[in-house]
């Protein structure tokens, strides 16, 4: 079971005492940025291919996790931001300014819960975890899109 624990807490960041989302947020980023440097820019279809065999699993390791410690939708899993960060930069090359203000908008997105995402994190288990991060990464993404074309002077590619 460490291996797992390993992986719905995001290397344990889930067990950071405040703001667990945010320091979960902090690995998906290291991650994103450890991805570029070894692989450089990935197709956004070798990303979108990732992030939908991922799905699953991360379902059922986010189940793992809330029986592991025994209340639903522990803060102390934040595979679900992983998750929701990378659909948050996918289709956009990287680029610091792009990975920061997805950040924010990821963390402000995820917080707030817009609809339907506050409805949906009822869902039992696992996949209840996951949607209000994955609706957080695709409104993330749709606002960096909108910010490039209508802030072309921010560069965010």
């Amino acid at each position: 079971m460490w291996w797992k624990e390993i992986l719905f807490t995001g290397a344990y960041s889930g067990y950071f005492p405040v703001a667990s989302g945010t320091a979960g947020t902090l690995v998906a980023l290291a991650l994103y940025t450890c991805e570029y440097l070894v692989f450089g820019d990935v197709s956004w279809a070798v990303n979108a291919a990732v992030i939908a065999l991922l799905v699953y699993p991360c379902i059922r390791l986010c189940d793992a996790g809330e029986r592991y410690l025994g209340v639903k939708d522990p803060a102390e899993v934040v595979l679900d931001e992983i998750l929701g960060f990378k659909l948050a930069v996918l289709f956009h090359p990287f680029c610091w300014k792009t990975a920061l203000a997805a950040f924010v908008l990821f963390r402000v997105f995820d917080i707030i819960k817009p609809f339907p995402a506050k409805r949906l994190e009822n869902m039992k288990g696992g996949a209840g975890i996951l949607i209000d991060d994955i609706i957080a990464g695709i409104y993330t993404n749709i606002g960096i899109q909108i910010a490039a074309r209508l802030l072309p002077e921010l560069a965010l590619r």
